[in-house]
């Protein structure tokens, strides 16, 4: 596990004056929103490196990609965050070797202390996705989850995808929010906010209820949002953007829709309350209800649904050329 010595420092405790000026940097925001997430990040979204999730991270890569020879060489992961796709990846089979990335010092700092406790091959860089610091036709995948819709030029960061992969290398990206996905979620999500801290503000309830200090920077943070997400995606666009990036075998596809509506208040909620009071009986019943929601989604809801309307996005494609594999 490495990492270079000359990168930047994390800072997760953004002033409202270094807010302030990041509404109007988007590069800037990127890098204070998430390095004041990383060290709470995998509690946040309830993140693990267990089964539970690298079954997860390889269902993603499956319905993706589809059958496919594994494992790959050597993977890099752009916008790793603490590491969740790729390391949970790994654990799963796709590939051997790894390189992470992110615009935040925060996140690659977590994504390597992650690495270093499960006990992969893994080095990473504080780097931009629309400038890959590494040589051409370097790796044999690339994969990201939920990061293409914080990248101001989608289609430059999928050339850079194409540049760092060896011909027949894939790339695949999952998470993405779709447009009808991101407006339905985004409004329950601002509703179960406003209920919750506005309930938990009755005596009874004081126990439910997080620190002020606590909420006024999870507000301050969350109003960094909107300059951090900057795209939702229609399916359609997203293979246009990867065709004309020079990428092959393009195809994208959708999941949750029911889960997703359920899904973004249960997380909203659990943002909003003490850690203490979310049980692992409470997580468990939560996963299983988004089990048996998924299925519902993939057995039922996909059948009748348009694929734009539900909630996750993932597209993938191929270098052209002829793999050295």
């Amino acid at each position: 596990m490495t990492v270079r010595p000359d990168d930047p420092a994390p800072n997760p405790h953004a002033t409202e004056a270094e807010v302030e000026a990041a509404r109007k940097d988007t590069k800037l925001a990127q890098v204070l929103y998430h390095d004041w997430e990383a060290e709470t990040y995998d509690d946040k979204w309830s993140i693990s490196y267990d089964e539970r999730c690298i079954e997860y991270a390889r269902g993603r890569f499956d319905a993706a990609v589809g059958p496919a020879p594994l494992p790959y060489e050597r993977a890099l992961e752009l916008g790793c965050g603490t590491g969740f796709f790729l390391l949970n990846l790994m654990q799963g089979g796709v590939a051997k070797s790894g390189s992470v990335t992110d615009l935040s010092p925060g996140m690659v700092k977590v994504a390597l202390r992650n690495a270093q406790n499960l006990g992969l091959d893994v080095d990473g860089r504080v780097a931009d996705a629309e400038t890959i610091p590494y040589e051409d036709d370097t790796f044999d995948l690339v994969c990201g989850h939920a990061v293409l819709h914080h990248i101001p030029d989608v289609e430059l960061a999928l050339k850079e995808c194409l540049r760092v992969l060896k011909p027949g290398g894939r790339f695949v990206f999952a998470g993405e929010p779709t447009t009808a996905g991101n407006f339905y979620a985004r409004w329950l999500g601002r509703i179960t906010w406003k209920a919750t801290t506005t309930v938990t503000k009755l005596p009874q309830l004081a126990g439910w209820r997080r620190p002020q200090t606590e909420l006024d920077e999870s507000s301050r943070a969350a109003a960094l949002e909107a300059v951090v997400d900057l795209h939702t995606f229609d399916p359609s666009e997203l293979e246009r953007m990867a065709s004309s990036a020079g990428a092959v075998d393009v195809k994208a596809t959708t999941e949750e829709f029911a889960a997703a509506l359920w899904g973004w208040p249960v997380r909203t909620f659990e943002a909003a309350v003490p850690e203490e009071k979310l049980t692992m009986g409470y997580r468990m019943a939560m996963y299983q209800a988004w089990l048996k929601l998924s299925w519902l989604d993939e057995n039922v809801m996909r059948r009748v649904v348009p694929r734009q309307f539900f909630y996750n996005a993932m597209i993938t494609g191929v270098k052209p050329g002829t793999s050295a594999k």
